[in-house]
């Protein structure tokens, strides 16, 4: 079964955002955000959904937890998706994860 975590992730400690800079190769565009032409896009925060492999809910917890805490985000949101969208809340939500509080089941 495919789970998928979805998660913030915060820029390090010692910046205040993520900066993309102008893509040389297709220029007039951004990397990753083509829709725009500005030289520069600035962001608080990169939104993620990642793949979790677990056969049943408590094994795609804890491989969801392990990322979670290998990265800086804080909280983050696990779904069930067996279509494999990668697009953000597709999927049957399983449970919510926030630091120091764990895991609450949907």
């Amino acid at each position: 079964m495919t789970y998928f975590l979805e998660y913030n992730i915060p820029p390090a400690p010692d910046d205040a955002e993520f900066a993309f800079p102008h893509d040389e190769i297709n220029t007039g565009t951004t990397v990753p955000l083509s829709e725009t032409a500005a030289e520069v896009i600035h962001t608080a925060e990169l939104p993620a959904r990642t793949g979790i492999i677990g056969a049943t809910v408590p094994e795609a917890k804890l491989e969801a937890e392990q990322l979670i805490t290998h990265s800086r985000a804080t909280e983050a949101t696990l779904y069930f998706d067996p279509s494999n969208s990668l697009k953000a809340g597709v999927g049957t939500r399983v449970a919510t994860f926030k630091e120091g509080r764990g895991w609450q089941d949907a």
